[in-house]
């Protein structure tokens, strides 16, 4: 009999490393695991790779090299990162983070995980909200956003993280983060509740009152906060650092480190966009759902 173990059991936060193991193999049988989840929409996510079982018929992902597939080498996680759309280009991400992902994990006999016969499977409960975190909705004058507090009393250093296009309030980072100690609050800047519903200049006024909620609150300590974003987020956060005060870190990722086609303003001071020639620029499609 073919199983598929995991440690440690049961369900645990999404960036935990967890060990892949099967047993009951034949000795050097060749094998493909699948993993495949579904979100919240019903969008299909799905990575697999070769592996060949050793001479007692055991496979152990730590150990065992992947021979091909989604990705190669020695990737004990490689199941979980390399996880594609069926449909192109749909966006991986978590909308409701107190609820788990289920990540169903398959041992196909041979190497084409089209074709091959089903020799075990399991299912692993993958969490954003870690044990003990607190989530705690912020509605605080115009502040529109989630605090996710570690378990303890506290204070804890604080982190304000913001996404890029697509608006909305997604939590599955902030909420991660305080999973590690950290005071996180997921802010939403337009398209959520009664916030604009589209974006086209940088008012940094929004973001200092939520840089002010978070150095006041008794959990949170001071004297500075970070900043984490990615995008346009990650060019607010980086806007927010050269003209606030009390910001100790900031983290850009993909960020343009320049003012792009939005104005920044704040209070007397203005940066007009930079503006950009359409004629020079190459695209690749990409969609937001």
């Amino acid at each position: 009999m073919v199983t598929v173990t995991l440690e440690p059991e049961g369900r645990c936060p999404w960036d935990k490393p967890v060990r892949i193991a099967v047993r009951g193999l034949a000795p050097g049988q060749r094998v493909t695991l699948r993993a495949s989840l579904r979100d919240e929409k019903g969008a299909l996510f799905r990575a697999h790779a070769r592996y060949c079982a050793d001479a007692h018929g055991g496979l152990d992902l730590g150990r065992a090299p992947a021979l091909g597939g989604s990705f190669a080498g020695l990737e004990p996680m490689g199941l979980f990162w390399a996880l594609e759309p069926e449909k192109p280009f749909w966006r991986f991400l978590k909308r409701d983070v107190q609820t788990p992902f289920a990540v169903e994990l398959e041992v196909l006999d041979g190497h084409e995980p089209d074709t091959e016969r089903l020799l075990g499977q399991t299912v692993h409960e993958r969490d954003f909200l870690p044990p003990g975190v607190r989530r705690e909705p912020v509605r605080a004058g115009r502040v529109r956003a989630t605090l996710f507090l570690p378990p303890g009393p506290g204070p804890f250093p604080g982190i304000i993280d913001i996404f890029g296009i697509g608006g909305g309030l997604l939590e599955y980072r902030a909420s991660l983060l305080a999973g590690h100690g950290f005071a996180t609050l997921a802010l939403a800047y337009y398209d959520f509740e009664d916030l604009p519903k589209k974006f086209d200049t940088i008012h940094l006024d929004y973001f200092e009152e939520a840089l002010c909620y978070m150095l006041q609150h008794t959990q949170v300590k001071g004297p500075g906060i970070g900043l984490l974003g990615i995008s346009l987020g990650a060019d607010i956060c980086l806007s927010m650092a050269s003209f606030l005060k009390n910001i100790s870190a900031t983290v850009s990722i993909n960020g343009s480190a320049l003012s792009g086609d939005k104005a920044i303003y704040y209070k007397e001071n203005s940066i007009p966009p930079l503006g950009h020639d359409l004629r020079r620029m190459k695209f690749a499609c990409w969609t937001f759902k």
